[in-house]
């Protein structure tokens, strides 16, 4: 299994973190300006269970993708998952006056032998679209990091 994860602090609470992603549909073009869209469906509201749509660049090339949240631990988690052994993790956790934000990407599978054998041929071969998506998520991070201290939407 790969893991690709990046961490920053912010001069923020867990509460307005996780309230950023109760209202993904309305930030999500903000949090980057390679994204395009995000639905909560079928509801259009974050909770276990609803679907997820997303419209990204990654690495030059428009995504689109469906995925299932799995857990939602209010003002702390939030798990997803999508097809192809995909799953992610938006995390926040309290530092006093500053929480940090943890955003997850694992790729793969957890199947002895096979998953080491998938994952050294997807390095090898997806490389440069790895490394696109380890950029991608550093900068979510950092303006993720920007839009809740200073307010920019």
């Amino acid at each position: 299994m790969i893991t690709l994860r990046h961490t920053v602090e912010i001069k923020s609470s867990p509460e307005r973190i996780f309230g950023f992603f109760v209202n993904m549909a309305e930030n999500y073009r903000a949090w980057h300006p390679d994204h395009v869209e995000w639905h909560y469906l079928p509801s259009g509201q974050l909770g276990e269970g609803s679907t997820i749509y997303v419209e990204e660049y990654l690495h030059g090339k428009l995504h689109k993708l469906r995925g299932h949240i799995t857990k939602v631990e209010t003002n702390c988690r939030m798990e997803y998952k999508s097809m192809f052994g995909v799953r992610g993790v938006f995390a926040t956790e309290p530092r006093g006056e500053t929480s940090l934000f943890t955003a997850e990407i694992h790729i793969g599978t957890e199947i002895p032998l096979l998953g080491m054998l998938v994952d050294r041929l997807m390095r090898i071969f997806m490389s440069p679209q790895l490394a696109g998506i380890e950029q991608h998520m550093a900068e979510e991070g950092q303006n993720l990091k920007r839009i809740l201290e200073e307010g920019i939407q």
